[in-house]
């Protein structure tokens, strides 16, 4: 898809959409092209529960939530 800087304001939910199907949109500015806006999500969304995710470390067992948290947030004074 091709849209101006003025289709940008106009046309806003016409690129959401693009976007929305893997489009590309260049955008140009006085003829002239000065970007391309791409989806960030060009995969397929890949659910995982709660526990899988790294972030809460559920799968360690060894720790609890108060040893992890003070390891992650470190000491008051270093």
């Amino acid at each position: 898809m091709e849209a101006s800087v003025v289709d940008l304001r106009n046309k806003t939910n016409d690129i959401l959409k693009a976007l929305d199907r893997f489009d590309e949109v260049k955008i140009f500015y006085r003829g002239k092209i000065k970007g391309i806006i791409k989806s960030v999500l060009k995969t397929t969304k890949t659910r995982r529960s709660v526990c899988e995710h790294p972030f809460f470390n559920c799968l360690n067992d060894d720790e609890s939530v108060e040893e992890q948290m003070d390891r992650i947030r470190g000491g008051r004074y270093s």
